[in-house]
C-alpha cells in the first residue's frame, strides 16, 4: 500500500492506494475512487499520519503489535477476513467519514517526478464505478499506459489525450530513458527497487505477499504485462446497432448463446484493433507519408501497381515492404511507405466467406448466390472470436450476417475438469481411443454429449466404450442376426435370400412388421426434423431407443419367424422387413457414423443389385408419411405390460423359464385391452411365458381407487384453502373418483379441480384367502397387471422343458457352433427314471419350435453317432446328460426290403449318404419334390429314395417319425 498526500488538506491526509504491480507506480497519473462509497479519515496513533481509505476497507490498514511495538506482517488471509476485522482502534483513531464524491478533483503529491510536465491535468482524484469495495482500499492508482480501465478513465477525465500518451516501457519490457531512476531495467526485475524507492520517500504504508491471478505466456510460461501499443482500428461502435439487428436474423443452437452471451458482447462492442506488430502475417495495405498527413489504403494489386509503378507478384511483406508511392502533394513531400503492422489473424478468419473465392475480383455471381452461408460451427470461445469477426465484417460490408445457422460447441476438458494440456498429458491419445473403439464411437460420444449444447464435457474414455456397448453392439447384433438367418436359407437348401420390395411388405399381416416400418419412418422423420433445426444432440438418444426396440422387440419377438419356424414365406417377409429397417437406419445415420454404416451397407447391398456403390452415394431417406401411430402406441402399451409383469416375476424370483398360468390386464379403456389381447397377445404370452392373457375393463374388480391432491399444481393456486381442499380430495369415495375420471372435473369449496389437479392411484385388491405369493400385481397408475403365481403339473413340465432347452443352447455356445450348424441332440437319464422322457415327449412341440428338431433318447442312437460335446445337468431333481452330435442321415428299417433284400446295397447307400452334405441333400430332395435317385453306386442299379420314408436327414426326424 502506498500513500499519496492530498495537497491542501487541513489534516495533511494521504490517500492510500493498493497495487500488485509496483512497476506501474513510476507511471502514475491519477487516483480513482468510487463516488458512491463512504470513505474514512483515520490517524495512526504511533506517528500521527492521517490516511484516507474506504470505510469498508479499514481492515486493510496494517495492525501494530501491542507488546513489542513492531508492525505485524500483513495477513495472508482473504479480504473478507480483513473487512470483518474492521478498524484496529488501538492503532488508529477515526477522525471523520466523508463521501467519495467529495474527494473528486483533489490534487495530490506524485510519487515520482518523471511526468511533472502533465501536472496541470494529472495527479488528481477522479471517480468511476469500476472501483469497488470488495478488494484493495477503495482507492486505485491509475497508470493509463498499462491498464484498459486506467486508460479509459484517464482519457475520459482529461488526464491524457488519445494522441499524447507516453508509454514508459519499451517493446522489450524495459523502462525508457524518461524513467531515469530505473532506465534500461526490466520492469519485473525493478519491482523491489521501486518499492524501496517508495519506502525511502516515506510513502510506503505496508507491503506483503498475496496470491492473485496473473497472465502468463502459455508457450514460455513467463509473466506478461498490459501495455498500450499504437494500433489501427475498425470503427465498430458506429455500426453497433446494425450488428444487433443482423444478429436477430441468425439462428443459433443453443439459442441462449445468441440471445445472451453474443448479444451482450455486441451491445458493448468497442472499436476493433486490427493491426499487430509482427513479421509474419498479411501486410496491412496502408501507405502513409512521413509527416502522417497523407494516407492511402490499397484495395487491389492493380491500384498498388498503378500508384507505385512496380509489378507486384507476391503480397508477402518482404516483397511489398520496400514498395513506395510518390506523394500526391509533390516531390518535396517525399514518398509514402507501408506501415510496419500486419493484420490481426482474426481479420483474415472473419474474411473467410469472401477471401476463399477471391471475391470481389473473381466468382462474383457464385458469392452473391451463396451468401450468407447456410451453416457454421465452432466453440463457445468464438463468440468473441470468429463468430464476432464474421458478423462485424459482413455487417460493415453488406449490412447482413455472414451465416444463417450456427452450432456453438462447448469445450472438451480433461477428465478432472481441467483444460487439456499437451505438457501435462492429462488426456488419452485420440489415436489410441480411435484404435480401441473406432472413430465413429468417438464421434457419436461427442455428438451425444453436452459439448454440442455449448456446455463443457469432461472427456472420459469409458464414455466412448459406453457408446460401443449401448449403440454399436446391439446394432451390429441385429445385422448379424439377419446375415446368419439369410445364410441359413442357403444352408437348408432354400432359395437364396433376396429382399422383398417394401410396397409388398406393407401388405404383411404381422403387426410387428407394421410397427417396425412405422418406427423406422418415425426415426427418419425425427432425424429430418432435428437436422433441420441443427439439434445434433437429440438424434443419438432417439437412435439408441430405436436400436433397442429393433433388437429387443422386433428381433427378439420374431425369432421363430426369422429362423424359419413359421414357414419359408413368413421367414422371408420378416427377414426382408429387418433388411429394409437396417438399410434405412444405416443411410439415415451415415452422416453420424460414416465408417460403421459403410461396412454394414457394403454387405447388405449384395442382396440388392440396384443399390448404390457406397452408402455415401445414397440419397438421404425421405419420409413417406405412412406412420401408423396406433400400432406404435399398441407396442408401447405391450412393453409397459411386459415390464410390469417382469417386475412381479423379479419380486418373487420367478425366472422367465418358469411358465405361469394366467396374466390379467386391468384397464378401463377397451382400445387399450384390444391392443394387448389382439394381434399382440401371442407375443405377450411367449415373452412372459404365461398360458393365457385375460383382459378386464372393470377397474373395481381387482383394484381400489384413492385420490391424492397434486400439491405442486394446487399449492400456488389455492393458497390458504389448500389444506381444506386437500382433505376433501382424500375423502373422495370410489364412486366419486370414477365419476371424476369420466367427467374430468370436480368442485370443492368453490374450486374446480381437473385431471391435472388430482392424482388417481390404483391399488391392487387381492382376492380373499389368497396370499401375495400366489397372486400379485404391479401397476403404473394407469394399468394394472396381475399374475397368477401358482404352479400345477403342466406348468412344472413346461418349465422343465424350458430349462432343458436353455442348457442345450448354452452347450451349443460352449461348442462354438454357428446358428447354421445342423446337429442332433440326445439325452440320457442318469437316475433310470422315465419321468424326464415323458415330460420331454409331452413338450415336444415347444422343443421343435425352439430347436428345430426333436430330442432323441440316447438309447435310440445309432452305433455311428459322432458326439461333438456332452454335459451333465440336474433340473427339478432329475439328473441327465445332454449329447450334441453331428447331424447324419438315418436309413429306414424297411429300406432292406425296398432294396430287394440286398444288405450290401443298403450299406453302400448308407456310406454314400454319410459322405454327402446334409444341406446339399436337403436341397436335392426339395428340388425332386421329396425324392432323389441314386445312380452313382458302382455295381448296383439306380434306386429312388423318398424323404421321410426311406431316409431321414436327422436322428430327430427319424425318432419323431417312429413315435408317430
Amino acid at each position: 500500500m502506498v500513500s499519496f498526500p492530498v495537497i491542501g488538506d487541513a489534516d495533511n491526509a494521504a490517500l492510500v492506494a493498493w497495487t500488485t504491480t509496483p512497476w506501474t507506480l513510476p507511471s502514475n497519473l491519477a487516483l480513482c475512487v468510487n463516488a458512491n462509497l463512504v470513505y474514512a479519515k483515520v490517524k495512526d496513533r504511533s506517528n500521527g499520519t492521517v490516511y484516507i481509505v474506504a470505510e469498508s476497507r479499514l481492515g486493510q490498514l496494517p495492525v501494530k503489535a501491542k507488546a513489542s511495538g513492531k508492525k505485524q506482517a500483513p495477513s495472508k488471509g482473504s479480504n473478507a477476513e480483513a473487512v470483518q476485522g474492521g478498524l484496529d482502534t488501538e492503532s488508529y483513531e477515526l477522525l471523520a467519514k466523508i463521501p467519495g464524491s467529495s474527494l473528486v478533483g483533489l490534487k495530490y503529491t506524485p510519487l515520482f517526478d518523471f511526468f511533472l510536465e502533465l501536472q496541470d491535468t494529472a495527479f488528481r482524484v477522479i471517480a468511476d464505478n469500476y472501483v469497488t469495495d470488495d478488494s484493495g482500499t477503495g482507492v486505485v492508482h491509475c497508470a493509463p499506459a498499462f491498464g484498459e480501465d486506467d486508460h479509459r478513465v484517464c482519457l475520459s477525465a482529461g488526464i491524457i489525450e488519445a494522441s499524447g500518451l507516453v508509454v514508459a516501457v519499451d517493446d522489450d519490457g524495459h523502462f525508457i530513458e524518461k524513467i531515469s531512476q530505473f532506465k534500461g531495467r526490466h520492469v519485473k526485475e525493478a519491482d523491489k527497487d521501486i518499492i524501496n524507492a517508495v519506502k525511502d520517500k516515506g510513502r510506503l504504508v505496508s507491503k506483503g505477499s498475496i496470491e492473485h491471478s496473473y497472465p502468463y505466456c502459455w508457450r514460455s510460461g513467463t509473466p506478461l504485462i498490459y501495455r498500450a501499443v499504437p494500433s489501427w482500428f475498425i470503427k465498430v461502435e458506429k455500426i453497433r446497432d446494425q450488428l444487433l439487428e443482423c444478429n436477430k436474423e441468425t439462428y443459433w443452437v443453443p439459442d441462449y448463446v445468441k440471445e445472451k452471451r453474443f448479444h451482450n458482447w455486441l451491445e458493448g462492442a468497442r472499436d476493433w484493433a486490427v493491426s499487430r506488430s509482427r513479421f509474419w502475417g498479411t501486410p496491412l495495405p496502408v501507405w502513409i507519408s512521413q509527416d502522417g498527413e497523407e494516407i492511402v489504403v490499397m484495395d487491389s494489386i492493380e491500384k498498388l501497381e498503378r500508384l507505385s509503378g512496380v509489378k507486384v507478384n507476391d503480397l508477402h511483406r518482404h516483397h511489398v515492404d520496400d514498395i513506395t508511392i510518390p506523394s500526391s502533394r509533390g516531390p518535396e513531400f517525399g514518398v509514402l511507405k507501408r506501415v510496419e503492422d500486419v493484420f490481426d489473424c482474426w481479420f483474415e478468419s472473419g474474411s473467410m466467406p469472401y477471401a476463399y473465392i477471391h471475391y470481389p475480383f473473381e466468382n462474383r455471381e457464385l458469392f452473391e448466390k451463396n451468401f450468407p452461408g447456410n451453416f457454421v460451427a465452432e466453440g463457445l470461445d468464438q463468440t468473441r472470436g470468429w463468430f464476432y469477426t464474421l458478423m462485424v465484417l459482413s455487417t460493415a460490408l453488406f449490412g447482413k450476417p455472414a451465416f444463417k445457422n450456427l452450432i456453438c460447441n462447448g469445450l472438451v476438458l480433461a477428465e478432472d475438469g481441467k483444460k487439456m494440456s499437451k505438457s501435462k498429458q492429462n488426456y488419452p491419445s485420440p489415436m489410441e481411443v480411435i484404435d480401441e473403439y473406432g472413430a465413429d464411437a468417438l464421434r457419436l460420444y461427442l455428438v451425444n454429449s453436452p459439448v454440442v449444447r455449448a456446455e463443457s464435457l469432461r472427456f472420459k474414455r469409458i464414455g466412448v466404450f459406453g457408446v460401443v456397448k449401448d449403440v454399436f453392439l446391439p446394432w451390429y447384433n441385429a445385422y448379424r442376426f439377419l446375415v446368419q438367418n439369410a445364410k441359413r436359407l442357403e444352408v437348408e437348401g432354400l432359395t437364396a435370400f433376396s429382399p422383398i420390395d417394401q410396397a409388398s411388405l406393407r401388405k404383411s399381416s404381422n403387426v410387428l412388421d407394421h410397427w417396425i416400418h412405422s418406427a423406422t419412418e418415425s426415426l427418419v422423420s425425427f432425424v429430418h426434423q432435428e437436422m433441420d433445426a441443427y439439434r445434433l444432440y437429440t438424434v443419438v438418444p432417439y437412435l439408441v431407443k430405436y436400436i433397442d426396440n429393433l433388437t429387443n422387440i422386433y428381433v427378439r419377438f420374431n425369432r421363430k419367424r426369422l429362423k424359419g419356424r413359421t414357414g419359408e414365406e413368413d421367414c422371408k417377409i420378416s427377414l426382408s422387413t429387418l433388411y429394409h429397417a437396417l438399410v434405412t437406419t444405416c443411410v439415415a445415420m451415415a452422416p453420424f457414423t460414416p465408417f460403421f454404416t459403410e461396412v454394414l451397407y457394403q454387405n447388405l447391398r449384395k442382396a440388392s443389385s440396384k443399390s448404390e456403390q457406397s452408402i455415401h452415394f445414397c440419397s438421404f431417406p425421405s419420409t413417406t408419411g405412412e406412420r401408423d401411430e396406433r400400432v406404435e402406441r399398441s407396442v408401447t402399451r405391450m412393453m409397459t405390460i411386459i415390464d410390469l409383469a417382469r417386475n412381479i416375476r423379479e419380486r418373487h424370483s420367478k425366472a422367465l423359464k418358469t411358465p405361469l398360468k394366467e396374466m390379467v390386464v386391468v384397464h378401463p379403456d377397451s382400445e387399450f385391452l384390444e391392443d394387448i389381447t389382439g394381434k399382440l397377445k401371442e407375443y405377450v404370452m411367449e415373452e412372459m411365458n404365461v398360458k393365457t392373457v385375460t383382459p378386464c375393463n372393470d377397474p373395481m374388480k381387482y383394484a381400489s381407487l384413492r385420490a391424492e391432491p397434486n400439491f405442486s399444481v394446487l399449492g400456488k393456486r389455492l393458497g390458504k384453502d389448500m389444506g381444506k381442499v386437500s382433505n376433501e380430495v382424500k375423502k373422495m369415495t370410489q364412486e366419486q373418483i370414477l365419476a371424476f375420471e369420466q367427467s374430468g372435473e370436480i368442485s370443492f369449496l368453490g374450486h374446480c379441480l381437473t385431471l391435472d389437479d388430482i392424482k388417481v392411484v390404483r391399488q391392487f385388491k387381492r382376492p380373499v384367502d389368497v396370499s401375495e405369493k400366489e397372486i400379485d400385481a404391479a401397476g403404473d397408475g394407469d394399468v394394472l397387471v396381475i399374475l397368477d403365481l401358482r404352479a400345477d403339473q403342466s406348468l412344472i413340465e413346461a418349465g422343465v422343458a424350458r430349462e432343458v432347452v436353455n442348457r442345450i443352447q448354452k452347450l451349443r455356445k460352449t461348442a462354438q457352433l454357428e446358428p447354421t450348424d445342423l446337429i442332433d441332440v440326445y439325452y440320457e437319464s442318469v437316475d433310470n427314471s422315465n419321468t424326464l422322457e415323458e415330460i420331454l415327449q409331452s413338450q415336444d412341440q415347444y422343443i421343435r419350435d425352439v430347436l428345430g428338431n426333436s430330442l432323441v433318447p440316447k438309447a435310440a442312437a445309432t452305433s455311428d453317432m459322432v458326439v461333438i460335446c456332452e454335459e451333465s445337468h440336474t433340473v427339478h431333481d432329475m439328473s441327465f446328460v445332454i449329447y450334441i452330435a453331428r447331424c447324419m442321415p438315418v436309413l429306414a428299417a424297411d429300406l432292406l426290403s425296398y432294396a430287394s433284400g440286398n444288405s450290401d446295397h443298403v450299406e453302400a447307400l448308407r456310406v454314400y449318404l454319410l459322405s454327402r452334405s446334409i444341406s446339399r441333400l436337403k436341397n436335392e430332395f426339395q428340388t425332386g419334390n421329396g425324392k432323389i435317385t441314386v445312380r452313382c453306386i458302382e455295381g448296383y442299379p439306380p434306386i429312388d429314395l423318398q424323404l421321410g420314408k426311406h431316409v431321414f436327414l436327422s436322428a430327430g426326424d427319424f425318432y419323431q417319425a417312429n413315435r408317430s
